[in-house]
């Protein structure tokens, strides 16, 4: 089946890792997953823009959340591959993953302020989690994202301390 696939292109996106006062990070439970699977906004982006627009679009459109403050963009790119059974069904079965420019955000408002009940929601619940929690989270497909997202965010927060 993914030979069907492998001349598919990656999808350009974003991830946001959004931390709270106490350096929790935001994960919300996709709709279109029932299972116990969370995951922080993340996105693709749009013709001619760039990917920090497009990190703060998805995170207003995924969370309603706008009162945040840039901290630093991950190095590099980060890449996940669809699993087969969801190849050739997501994003209308034009990419076989997404190869994804991470930010580190710092949430600045009040919890009352997230809404995940937005025009298009994604998601059915969410949560503050501990940073060493996010890889046990996170459906199978991403780990090695958000292994290497947790690495790194780890280092940003050491080195600023």
């Amino acid at each position: 089946m993914r030979d069907k696939f492998k001349n598919l292109p990656l999808r350009s996106g974003v991830g946001i890792v959004v931390l709270n006062k106490d350096n929790e990070v935001f994960v919300a439970k996709r709709i279109d997953n029932p299972n116990n699977f969370w995951q922080m906004p993340q996105g693709g982006v749009d013709q001619g823009e760039d990917f920090l627009t497009a990190a703060y679009r998805e995170l207003e459109e995924e969370t309603s959340i706008k009162n945040v403050k840039l901290i630093d963009e991950l190095d590099g790119f980060i890449t996940y591959y669809l699993p087969d059974h969801l190849l050739g069904i997501i994003w209308k079965g034009r990419y076989k993953g997404q190869k994804q420019k991470w930010f580190v955000m710092k949430f600045l408002g009040k919890d009352s302020e997230i809404n995940i009940k937005t025009e298009n929601p994604e998601f059915l619940d969410w949560k503050w989690a501990k940073l060493d929690q996010i890889t046990k989270l996170v459906v199978d497909f991403k780990l090695n994202v958000y292994q290497e997202v947790q690495k790194k965010v780890k280092n940003i927060l050491v080195n600023r301390s």
